[in-house]
């Protein structure tokens, strides 16, 4: 039985992903860094303990993380001063059949608390909310599945009574790991033969989740 619904955040509720990704590579090509598209995309929800690593392979030892990390908030800060959040299609939807149906919802993501509630109040959703759960709270965030572990105890139940929503495989890995239900709703990549193996159903948008969550209530 469905007991609560996990969302991601950055790329599953807002359209951000994309931006993300976007200034990930202007920040590091501004400090000499030739990061592509590609491999920014590894980036998506990528715990800071494993982005280092991932970044300094890449690129070698000298890669600054947190001064590239920086810029590149720098430049999300900028754009989105002149340019309103966008919520995901489907999203509202969702949060009234949760609401409707006595479902709680919660947050899971690798943004830090400040900028999540700013996010979400900025998009009038923030107390739509239950938990909300973010990778500073756990010793280690997204791909391990300690933070969608940690989101199921702070709402009192087991992994397998919750429904996980991510769309990045980094997220995936981390909802799937921890045991619960997986719904994958791609925004910029879609599920290769690894992820297709760890989720329970793919959904379109989140509009469509609607008629996942009816379909496990019946079982």
């Amino acid at each position: 039985m469905v007991k609560a619904v996990i969302f991601d955040m950055d790329g599953l509720l807002l359209d951000t992903e994309k931006l993300l990704v976007r200034f990930w590579v202007e920040a590091a090509n501004k400090a000499g860094f030739p990061m592509t598209r590609d491999q920014a995309l590894g980036l998506r929800s990528l715990h800071r303990k494993f982005a280092i690593p991932y970044l300094k392979e890449l690129f070698g030892e000298e890669f600054d993380y947190d001064t590239v990390r920086t810029r590149r908030m720098g430049l999300m800060s900028s754009y989105l001063a002149d340019n309103p959040l966008e919520l995901k299609s489907g999203a509202r939807e969702l949060l009234d059949y949760l609401n409707s149906q006595k479902i709680p919802a919660a947050i899971c993501t690798a943004t830090d608390y400040e900028r999540t509630r700013d996010y979400l109040s900025q998009t009038g959703i923030f107390e739509r909310f239950d938990r909300i759960v973010c990778a500073t709270m756990v010793e280690y965030g997204k791909p391990r599945p300690d933070i969608y572990l940690y989101a199921a105890e702070q709402l009192g139940l087991k992994p397998l009574e919750c429904v996980a929503l991510e769309d990045s495989p980094n997220g995936v890995r981390s909802a799937a790991d921890a045991g619960c239900i997986t719904v994958m709703v791609p925004d910029l990549t879609q599920p290769d033969s690894e992820l297709s193996g760890l989720i329970y159903e793919k959904a379109d948008s989140l509009k469509d989740v609607i008629h996942i969550i009816d379909s496990l209530k019946k079982k």
